[in-house]
């Protein structure tokens, strides 16, 4: 049998099997329970947080001959018909490929005609958004009164695109992100259905660079297994491309120093290792974003990033060697270059004039960078006055006055007299020492 990637084995067949999406999950099953079905749908939801997997399910559950606890069964004929993709009943249908007004026509022809063994026939139409005006405008009123045997269930990434009147048609359910150890227990799941080892660290780095998608960390992870069936922290690195996270803690206090040699020195060291300069941007923004957060909020560091107390701790001392002005502006400044990077002819030059513009911003005018420089004298004052109440720096004795001349001699010599004779007293000393002087 030909191999199926991980995201497809470990679909979920049920709500029971569904990762977070409570709220979602509770009133779609109370609605398969009570019989209160809607006849449209709306999920909406960033990439892999189980829209599409969750309208399969809600598929089979209002199908199902016997629901257990709005769970389809699994069992019965319907169920199993639908797992196999053998029913007619149930129509998926790809508005990106099938977006024209013809599509929608056909879909309005076939509506006409009842399912063939289940309750319900059920649309689903993933990335509708996609479709054009002329194709929502076909769909409307199919949509408003379909036949009481057909459900709709609509699926987009973008629900800003949709009209407004297929919007207040449809019964709308918002899918979040997935919080990461979730998806980290997930994937350990899925880690020992394929007899494989896998370190924590390693399944929480594959679950924040998922950013909240499930199907992104299975891909990941089926990547690293494809290498060993050691999956380490280092291996899901070696995959995602990314920097360890102690060379961004060396680049950030390199940064912080100011150290434009260092700085351009890991740069190059990246660059030989085979780094792509994006995906560096993307990590030296999300470690600015993370020392921006231990700055504004250190109490909520760990809930915010999924961090444990020792990596909280390790970002809050880093913190501080920083103000917050000068977080924003390098953060704003990276988030440039992540843009940037896409169109650039020589990545590398983009990405060291960046760094550069982060490490040499004293030589920069604006008021952003002054207010900056303002902040840290005032932080070394401050500083510098907490030593001076320590007594760390004990104020100097004065000097000790020297001792007064006792004898008369000392007293002439130590007068200005002695050096600088008058010219009387210049000329008794001549006479004086004369020989007729002394003849006498």
């Amino acid at each position: 049998m030909a191999y199926q990637a991980l995201y497809r084995q470990w679909r979920p067949k049920d709500f029971s099997s569904m990762v977070a999406q409570e709220a979602v999950i509770s009133t779609l099953r109370n609605q398969v329970m009570s019989g209160r079905v809607a006849h449209a749908y709306l999920f909406c939801g960033s990439r892999g947080t189980g829209k599409t997997s969750t309208a399969k399910i809600l598929a089979r559950a209002i199908n199902c001959e016997h629901p257990v606890n709005g769970d389809p069964c699994g069992q019965c004929e319907s169920c199993r018909r639908l797992l196999a993709d053998e029913s007619m009943d149930v129509m998926e249908i790809d508005a990106a490929s099938n977006n024209g007004v013809e599509e929608i026509r056909n879909l309005r022809e076939t509506v006409k005609y009842p399912p063939q063994q289940g309750k319900y026939k059920v649309y689903i139409i993933d990335e509708v958004h996609m479709l054009s005006t002329s194709a929502f405008n076909a769909l409307l009123k199919t949509l408003e009164e379909p036949p009481a045997y057909v459900v709709f269930i609509l699926a987009t990434t973008e629900p800003q695109k949709l009209p407004a009147t297929i919007l207040s048609r449809c019964q709308r359910f918002d899918f979040g992100r997935i919080p990461a150890h979730q998806i980290a227990g997930r994937l350990r799941q899925a880690a020992e259905g394929a007899k494989a080892e896998a370190s924590e660290n390693a399944l929480m780095l594959i679950a924040r660079a998922a950013e909240g998608g499930m199907r992104d960390a299975l891909s990941i992870l089926d990547m690293c297994l494809g290498y060993s069936n050691q999956v380490t922290e280092d291996l899901v690195r070696n995959v995602l491309g990314t920097s360890d996270r102690s060379f961004l803690f060396r680049f950030a206090d390199a940064l912080e120093k100011e150290d434009a040699s260092a700085v351009m020195r890991m740069i190059d060291e990246l660059m030989r290792a085979g780094r792509e300069p994006m995906v560096f941007a993307k990590d030296v923004s999300q470690h600015l974003r993370a020392l921006l957060i231990a700055k504004c909020s250190p109490d909520d560091l760990s809930a915010l990033l999924d961090l444990t107390q020792e990596d909280a701790q390790e970002y809050a001392q880093q913190a501080e060697k920083f103000t917050t002005t000068r977080l924003m502006n390098m953060l704003e400044l990276f988030m440039r270059v992540e843009t940037d990077l896409r169109w650039a002819s020589s990545p590398r030059i983009v990405l060291e004039n960046a760094a550069l513009k982060s490490c040499l911003r004293t030589s920069e005018a604006d008021t952003a960078a002054l207010n900056d420089r303002i902040s840290e004298l005032e932080k070394q004052l401050t500083a510098l006055q907490e030593k001076l109440q320590s007594g760390a720096f004990a104020p100097a004795q004065p000097a000790k006055k020297a001792a007064k001349p006792s004898s008369a001699r000392s007293r002439r010599s130590s007068s200005p007299t002695a050096y600088f004779p008058s010219p009387r007293r210049a000329r008794i000393h001549s006479l004086t020492r004369s020989p007729s002087c002394a003849a006498r």
